[in-house]
């Protein structure tokens, strides 16, 4: 075997075991930031493709999550850029339909959406690194190489963010304290 079919072997065993690991999570990652199944699972292939011609070019990657989620932060911009609101009506006639859920599987899927919209409410220095740390689950150093920031910056962003997150779940003038809600924020 000649040294540059070793090498690419290499890399595709190196994707193989990326795309293994981390294909579920790019998709629901994609899949939370677009709502568009299919735009999704195409950001995804086209994050691996890039990755691909990176590491036939000789590319070195430290982190593999890591390089694979900036990759497709860079493509969801993108996306973004070219994408048009749509509306409800425009989502019907595409098959959406509201279905009723089960009481108590309805009340986890709102308190986790509770938290995800009071993600959404942070500001923007906080708001990516708490997604990326705790709807993704990436490392502080993961994420550092996402947003290219010192691993100390992210944890300093991240427990600021924790502490903002908890004043939005628990404002000081609230009479009413919530325990499923706090149970929630330190569970996260």
């Amino acid at each position: 075997m000649s040294l540059e079919n070793e090498h690419d072997s290499q890399q595709r065993s190196i994707l193989t075991a990326a795309y293994n690991s981390y294909e579920k999570g790019l998709n629901a990652y994609t899949f939370y930031k677009i709502n568009n199944r299919e735009t999704s699972d195409d950001l995804v292939q086209i994050t691996f493709l890039k990755t691909w011609k990176y590491l036939v070019k000789g590319g070195k990657i430290e982190l593999m999550k890591a390089f694979l989620y900036h990759v497709l932060n860079h493509l969801i911009i993108d996306e973004y850029r070219k994408r048009t609101t749509s509306s409800l009506d425009l989502m019907l006639e595409k098959g959406f339909e509201p279905s009723a859920e089960e009481p108590s599987s309805l009340s986890a899927m709102l308190s986790g959406k509770m938290a995800v919209l009071l993600i959404e409410r942070l500001p923007e220095k906080y708001r990516t690194v708490m997604r990326l740390r705790y709807i993704q689950g990436l490392s502080l150093k993961e994420i550092s190489a996402v947003v290219s920031q010192t691993p100390n910056a992210v944890a300093v962003q991240a427990h600021r963010g924790m502490a903002k997150l908890r004043v939005l779940y628990d404002p000081p003038d609230s009479a009413k304290k919530m325990k499923s809600v706090g149970g929630l924020i330190s569970g996260i």
